[in-house]
């Protein structure tokens, strides 16, 4: 029990440093303009128009990376995966392999809870065109490391999207020894340092969905896989 509040004080911590991060000019400036520029539909929102905190279970096993948080989803709501069409996607095949007690992602109250897993970005604002500077990881590379020390059962990565993926990979390379070449490519498993297993997963997007490359059986299928691997 007092491991588990020490790791939970730990990310509470953590969360509040992120949080505050205005380390990068350009991210500031574009989730600001975002969070004045609003949606049509989301007009009448607050937008949360901060850096976006991981969620999840901090005893969990199993990390979810996506790149960063969305324009008008987590940086409007203030969670990673909530209120856009990804997450829509995303938690249907969470909950069907039942690593997530419900199948939407909403907003920050509507009582979604992970199981055994812990989801973040690698860089933790919304950058232009979804293209982030080698300097800006670098700066949230330090939240990155964190989470993932401060995650002590960790044994799967899970990178969602080929830049969410060569993010991890870049994350070790520069913090560890791996000289291994990797390639991104959906199912395909790696083994990282400290015998962590990185495994590459199509990005749960409209485009993605909408051109068959990935479905709700693949999808929960490569997360079934996953499960057997902690």
């Amino acid at each position: 029990m007092q491991i588990e509040i020490k790791n939970k004080n730990k990310f509470s911590k953590l969360n509040k440093s992120i949080v505050k991060c205005s380390k990068c000019p350009r991210l500031v400036k574009f989730r600001n303009k975002i969070s004045k520029k609003k949606r049509k539909q989301y007009i009448n929102e607050e937008y949360w128009g901060k850096p976006i905190t991981g969620f999840g279970d901090t005893k969990g096993k199993i990390l979810f990376v996506g790149l960063a948080p969305a324009a008008h989803g987590g940086t409007r709501t203030g969670r990673v995966f909530t209120g856009d069409r990804s997450s829509d996607f995303l938690y249907k095949c969470l909950y069907k392999v039942k690593i997530s007690n419900q199948s939407t992602s909403d907003n920050i109250n509507d009582g979604l809870k992970l199981k055994n897993a812990f989801m973040t970005t690698a860089l933790k604002c919304v950058p232009p065109g979804d293209k982030p500077e080698i300097k800006e990881l670098n700066n949230c590379s330090n939240f990155f490391n964190q989470e993932i020390n401060n995650l002590k059962n960790l044994s799967v990565i899970v990178a969602l999207g080929k830049v969410a993926f060569d993010a991890c990979v870049y994350f070790y390379k520069k913090n560890y020894k791996l000289n291994e070449k990797i390639n991104f490519g959906h199912g395909q498993i790696y083994t990282l340092p400290n015998n962590i297993k990185l495994v590459g997963c199509y990005h749960p997007s409209p485009r993605n969905v909408n051109t068959g490359r990935i479905n709700l059986i693949k999808m929960s299928n490569l997360f079934r896989k996953v499960l057997n691997l902690i």
